[in-house]
């Protein structure tokens, strides 16, 4: 009987962990990239001129699925805007509106044990994102420019973080943070050419903090 009960124990508490982990996060989208390369420029960039992207806050889940106690696969789902704003000698220009950016990302993670209730983690995968519905800025639409558009890109994830355990159904706390190393192709039209083509570098920090919850 002791037997029995000694092996059911560790059985038992590896089906209350679960397989699957859904987590709510509040996450914030902070781009760190600016122009790579000019390749059309019929408007005439001032030197020193510079863009970036707006950061956003956002509302975020991501959903897990655990291999093993030690491996998991994981994709996020999640939409965020942004602005596209003048630096350096264009310190102020409104150049795109609200765009859009759906990033569709996949990564493998590796799970530390750290005591019976924390697990660090690392991650790496691919990650494409999806852009649309942006909107010309005041600014380039005063250069006479009438439509933009920023190209989809594949890019790559990296990512590290912590899952702590609260109780034992389920519940628990995750701090996630990945790095993205993604650019993007942006075309501004003037009638029917174009006024401006510029290859840039997005590569977003995403920092997310929230619940989790594993069945």
């Amino acid at each position: 009987m002791i037997a029995v009960v000694t092996v059911a124990t560790p059985a038992a508490a590896q089906r209350q962990d679960g397989r699957i982990q859904v987590k709510a996060f509040a996450t914030g989208v902070l781009p760190d990239g600016g122009i790579d390369k000019v390749k059309t420029d019929a408007i005439g960039l001032p030197v020193g001129a510079e863009v970036r992207a707006t950061d956003a806050l956002v509302p975020t889940i991501a959903a897990e699925y655990f291999l093993t106690p030690n491996f998991s696969i994981e994709t996020i789902c999640c939409v965020t805007r942004h602005d596209v704003r003048g630096t350096g000698a264009l310190a102020g220009a409104r150049l795109i509106d609200d765009a859009v950016i759906l990033p569709a990302t996949v990564t493998a993670k590796f799970h530390f044990q750290l005591g019976e209730r924390i697990k660090p983690y690392v991650g790496a995968g691919p990650s494409y994102f999806f852009i649309f519905g942006e909107d010309v800025g005041p600014d380039a639409a005063g250069l006479g420019v009438s439509r933009v558009d920023l190209s989809d890109e594949l890019g790559f994830a990296l990512q590290a973080g912590v899952d702590v355990k609260l109780n034992d159904r389920g519940l628990g706390l995750s701090l996630d943070a990945k790095r993205y190393f993604v650019g993007t192709t942006a075309t501004f039209r003037r009638g029917q050419g174009t006024a401006l083509r510029t290859d840039h570098d997005l590569d977003p920090w995403v920092l997310s903090a929230g619940l989790a919850f594993r069945f």
